[in-house]
């Protein structure tokens, strides 16, 4: 049981760490933009099948990654062409947002069974053996997974706090208004906003796929413990998204043993609503 249990452990920090990734775009999105972006899953589904489109044909799978995640920006930035940037102007309603993100989403996954159809695919990569690590079997594709996380996130971390737009995002996020009086170009922190976000979102459904099956609905089912890690975590705090998200899919995997994999979502659910009714605004401060 020990083992097993410390299997299931392991296989929720690799599941967490890809639920981080897509919650961080997630956040940033709502911190910065003041968007529920309900079709943000299914760009996550978008980055995969782009990664398996281009890996099929030849390419190495972590150019097909970067190529993916190349593709759902440039997805990202024409919904924010054609769509956000309209709604901004027109003062949309935070309730007209979800509804038009909902279309966005029926449109990205029907889009995506038209090109593909509706089956399980996998990514053209050899079979690699798992690693035995303390007594516990690591599938490699899982190791890859957890370390490809912590770079993105060191990487994100560095480019928050160390760089001239994650000073200007910060300050956006804090402040619009104060923001633009003060000289902060908005408009390319939005397209900056967008290309983070796309690129996280699109590397999360690429590893993924990596570790499951590409398929349709893939991050239509994410999009639950995304936003419970974006809630519980504080909406617009990217560190509390990826400590929530870990704990979340951590607490997901255990609980399989005692109550079926068909409840896993319902109690990452069920753990976020508990700490609001402590914490009503997350565990952290909610603020990049």
């Amino acid at each position: 049981m020990d083992a097993q249990l410390a299997q299931l452990f392991v296989n929720g920090v690799a599941v967490g760490s890809i639920i981080a990734l897509a919650a961080v775009g997630l956040t940033l999105t709502y911190g910065i933009l003041r968007l529920a972006n309900f079709a943000h899953g299914d760009f996550m589904t978008l980055g995969a099948y782009l990664t398996l489109l281009a890996n099929t044909s030849g390419i190495n799978i972590w150019l097909s990654m970067l190529l993916g995640a190349i593709g759902t920006v440039a997805a990202m930035l024409i919904s924010e062409k054609l769509i956000w940037s309209n709604m901004r102007s027109r003062r949309a309603t935070s309730t007209t947002l979800i509804i038009i993100s909902i279309g966005l989403a029926l449109f990205l996954r029907n889009g995506i069974i038209f090109i593909w159809g509706g089956s399980n695919k996998s990514y053209d990569i050899p079979t690699s053996p798992a690693r035995e690590i303390l007594g516990i079997r690591i599938p490699q594709n899982q190791i890859v997974v957890m370390l490809l996380a912590v770079i993105v996130i060191l990487a994100l971390h560095y480019l928050l706090q160390n760089t001239k737009i994650g000073k200007a995002m910060r300050a956006v996020a804090d402040n619009l208004d104060l923001a633009r009086v003060s000289g902060i170009d908005v408009d390319r922190v939005v397209l900056w906003t967008w290309a983070i976000a796309g690129s996280l979102t699109a590397l999360g459904g690429s590893m993924y796929g990596l570790i499951t099956a590409v398929r349709p609905n893939m991050g239509w089912f994410l999009i639950l413990p995304m936003f419970a890690a974006t809630i519980l975590g504080g909406i617009g705090n990217p560190y509390g998204a990826i400590a929530a998200a870990l704990v979340i899919g951590v607490t997901q995997e255990l609980s399989t043993p005692f109550l079926g994999s068909q409840y896993k979502q319902g109690v990452g659910l069920f753990i976020m609503i508990l700490v609001l009714l402590v914490r009503p605004k997350g565990l952290f401060k909610g603020t990049i």
